[in-house]
This record gives C-alpha cells, structure tokens and sequence, in this order.
C-alpha cells in the first residue's frame, strides 16, 4: 500500500469487525507427506460461490488458506468461516487428498517445496531466499476492526505482552525434519525467529512515531507493500483493523474457533482498556521475548512471567486471566470461548510420551482435522 495514502480506512473502519484466515497443509493421503496441489485446488474452487472469494495462496504450493472476509460481528465471521472450512474440505475430498492443520509438517523436506507464482510470493523469495524457502508453515491469523489509525497503534502497543500467552496457548507444532523438536511451537522458530521485522513489534506510542518508521522502511527500499511487515500484531492500513498473527494452526475445528473468539476479545478489551484509560507500563521488549520463548520452548507445560510483578506464574493458567482479563469485552460482543484442558503440542506430546510414533501422533491429528473442519455445524463461539 502507498506509504503516503491517508489514514481514512482507519477513520471509517466499524469497531470490533471481524475476519479470520486459517491456513492448512495439502497432504497426500497414502503418506500424510506434502502435496504441492494448491493450483488444483484453487482452480477448482473458482466453480464455488464461497470458495472463489475465500481461498487464497499462502507462500507454498502444499498450502491453502480460506479467509471469511468481514462479519460484523464474531459470530458471522465465524459462521462464514465454517462454511468455507465445510466447503473446502467437501472439495479436497473430491480431489483425493487431505488437508491437515498443524503448526508445522513433521517431516516434509522444505527443499522439494515450490514458492506459488504470485507478484507477492516472488518478491518475497528474492528478498529473503532462504528465510522464504524454510518456512514451511501453518497459523491462524484473526483481523479486528478499530477506529482510528492512532487508536489501532495504540490497542497493537497494548496487545505486545498478550502475545507470548497466546502464542503458549495455541502451541500445536512439536515435530519438525522427522524427529521431535524439543519445542511447543517449532513455527514460531522458523518463522517468528527467521522473518525480517516479525516477532513482538517495539511500543511506538503515537501514530507519528508508526508512521515515520513505515514511511523510512519504503523510503529506503526495505518495503515496497505494507505486507512485508510480518509482526506478530500489526495494524492493517489496508483493511483498517487490527492483526493478531501469533498462533499456530489448531488440529480442530472447535480449538480454532475457541482461540479466534479469544483473540477477538483481547483486541477488543485493548480498545476498550485505551479508550478507558486504563494505566499500563509498556514493556521492554527484552521482557517479553523471555516469554516468547518460553512460550515456543514450553508452552502450557512451563512457566511465563508476570511482567508488572516479575514473577513466574504456571503457563497453564493461561487461559483464565486472559478470560478474566477480557470478561467485559466478552460480555458486551457475546463472546464464550470453550478453551480445552490441552491444546495440540500437550496433546501431541502425551502421545508421544505413551509411545506412539511421529507419524501415528501426525495421523491422529490429521484425522482429527478432517472429522471437525468437514463438519462444524454448532461449533461455540
């Protein structure tokens, strides 16, 4: 987007609008191994009405994404979702192959993967190469509305804490080069830790400050499209919203929706904490990188920090004081996320533990993913 476009999407953005992104792997059914497909698949989805204006590329020619476009609320971005998960799966299913939603594939080689051929994707492989071509990875990415350019800077600079907690949360990639990895989250390493000017974002604290900082990126060539800032929570000045990027891709089609209503709320409760006034101190990044990792080496199973009182707290704990953090945003949009006991990397994880394989631990996921997204009728919001 043109670095000098003025602020009106912002202006005239409708507070806490919604839209989600989901991005699944293409696999072969007989190996569970990447399938480089999503030309196929995405032809054949121009013949459906929804799926036509959902499904999107995403770097690799083994991945797809379905984005429900804007719902006015979270429950009709949901909903739309839903049927764009029912329909996509429906046509996969049709073309003989599987689509699988973790965080990363436990044992395709990166190297035998093609960059799809779009002017974004070959931009980004000759600016990063190898950076581009190793981050073979799958997340969910949910878009708030907010009013005001200022304000969104504002509700991004407040999110900046929340993020390693959401990122413990949604942990869901354990496996990576075919053997165990050690980590909860071996996306956000390759990705997160890879990506040029991605991760946790610094606090700007004006828009003046966001502004000139973009504005020096195009002038001196690092960017050519606001794209190419790949933080963990951005504002969106082409869509006017707000960009919780953190999360890894969830195995089911319940945990995904749980998570995406989550990080609704917490955007919307930054808002509502801003426009309240709320007093709060912002964070050195180097304090919140200690629970990014942590949240990428432990997940749920470790401890975070609690960066106001600087002490540690049971990562597991996670869930409720971000649910308590946001019970007014919650109460006021309608919002009853049903987070489970265990997310995917626990799940993932225990199995391993009772000595299942990679690929039975890999299969159980996989099926998991076709027996919820295939049909998700009824899921909570």
């Amino acid at each position: 987007m043109d670095p000098a476009s003025p602020t009106e999407v912002f202006e005239s953005s409708e507070d806490f609008t919604v839209g989600i992104e989901e991005e699944f792997a293409i696999l072969d059914p007989e190996t569970r191994d990447l399938a480089q497909r999503f030309e196929e698949l995405s032809a054949a989805a121009q013949g459906d009405e929804v799926l036509a204006e959902s499904v999107a590329g995403e770097l690799i020619s083994s991945e797809i994404e379905i984005r429900s476009g804007r719902g006015q609320s979270f429950a009709e971005a949901s909903t739309l979702q839903q049927e764009a998960r029912r329909r996509l799966f429906r046509l996969a299913a049709e073309r003989g192959v599987l689509l699988a939603a973790t965080g990363a594939h436990p044992w395709a080689d990166y190297r035998r993967q093609r960059i799809i051929d779009t002017d974004h994707y070959r931009r980004v492989e000759q600016g990063l190469r190898y950076v581009a071509w190793r981050n073979n990875t799958f997340s969910l990415h949910v878009h708030v509305g907010i009013r005001g350019a200022a304000r969104a800077v504002a509700v991004c600079d407040r999110l900046r804490p929340v993020l390693p907690e959401l990122l413990a949360l949604s942990a869901n990639s354990i496996f990576l080069e075919g053997r165990d990895s050690g980590l909860h989250s071996v996306r956000s390493q390759i990705f997160t830790k890879s990506f040029p000017r991605c991760g946790i974002p610094d606090h700007f604290g004006s828009l003046d400050a966001y502004s000139r900082y973009v504005d020096t990126l195009y002038r001196l060539g690092s960017i050519v499209e606001d794209t190419q800032l790949w933080w963990s929570v951005r504002p969106h000045r082409a869509f006017g919203t707000v960009e919780v990027r953190i999360c890894d891709a969830q195995s089911t089609a319940e945990e995904a929706t749980a998570l995406e209503a989550l990080i609704a709320a917490c955007v919307a409760q930054a808002a509502l904490d801003e426009d309240e006034g709320v007093p709060y101190e912002p964070q050195p990044n180097r304090m919140i990188e200690e629970n990014f990792w942590r949240a990428i080496r432990y997940g749920l199973d470790g401890k975070l920090i609690d960066l106001e009182r600087l002490e540690e707290f049971p990562a597991a704990a996670v869930a409720d004081r971000l649910l308590a953090w946001t019970e007014p945003a919650r109460s006021a949009l309608g919002l009853d996320p049903a987070i489970g006991p265990l997310n995917g990397a626990q799940r993932q994880r225990r199995a391993l533990e009772a000595g299942a394989s990679i690929e039975e631990v890999y299969a159980a996921e996989v099926d998991a993913t076709q027996r919820t997204y295939a049909a998700t009728e009824g899921v909570r919001t």
